[in-house]
């Protein structure tokens, strides 16, 4: 179940970085947003689609991942901020009038709405895992939370990509590469110097 969540998690992520690619940007004016959205309205609907079908396979993930209790908050949080971007961006696309203030809504909550929760099921889990994976994940999850601050300045923009595609790759690592099938060597056995022989 889990293999299947992310591996549907990762091609709405991806079909969803296609389909945004050649979408309007966050500075894009209102008559911008409203004449893209009139002129490729079963476009934005498709990706609206695949945003919301994301959030639903990230919570099928973090489900069956059964993450520590703040791992599974942020993994709730997570997919929730992708299920409400879906959301905006198919009532942008339904009226003119939506289409500016529900594409911010959409960015937003895509954006470091998604990434920051991102970043305590990241951490949470990569507590299980092999140490390099392990390590890892915590950069990203480092990189995600300063996301958080670029809804201050548009300079750290590009860490919200880092965010979204970092953390797919990362999920796939977690989910293929884990602790228990490859297991670190066990220590030694203790020394039995100085003891005598039991008869």
């Amino acid at each position: 179940m889990k293999r299947i969540a992310v591996i549907a998690y990762g091609l709405c992520t991806v079909a969803g970085g296609v389909l945004g690619a050649t979408g309007t940007r966050p500075d894009s004016s209102a008559a911008e947003v409203a004449a893209y959205d009139a002129a490729h309205q079963g476009l934005v609907q498709l990706l609206a689609l695949v945003v919301f079908g994301a959030g639903l396979s990230l919570a099928a993930w973090t489900a069956a991942e059964r993450p520590p209790s703040l791992g599974f908050a942020g993994g709730l949080l997570a997919s929730g901020s992708l299920v409400l971007s879906g959301l905006a961006t198919w009532t942008a696309a339904q009226n003119p009038d939506f289409a500016r203030p529900f594409t911010s809504l959409a960015f937003a909550a895509g954006a470091f709405g998604f990434a920051v929760p991102l970043t305590l099921l990241v951490a949470a889990v990569a507590a299980r895992t092999r140490r390099w994976v392990a390590i890892t994940g915590y950069v990203i999850a480092a990189l995600s939370a300063l996301s958080a601050f670029s809804v201050l300045t548009d300079v750290l923009y590009p860490l919200i990509p880092v965010a979204r595609f970092g953390g797919l790759i990362w999920l796939v690592l977690a989910t293929f590469v884990k602790r228990d099938d490859y297991p670190d060597p066990a220590p030694p056995p203790p020394s039995t110097d100085g003891l005598r022989p039991t008869v």
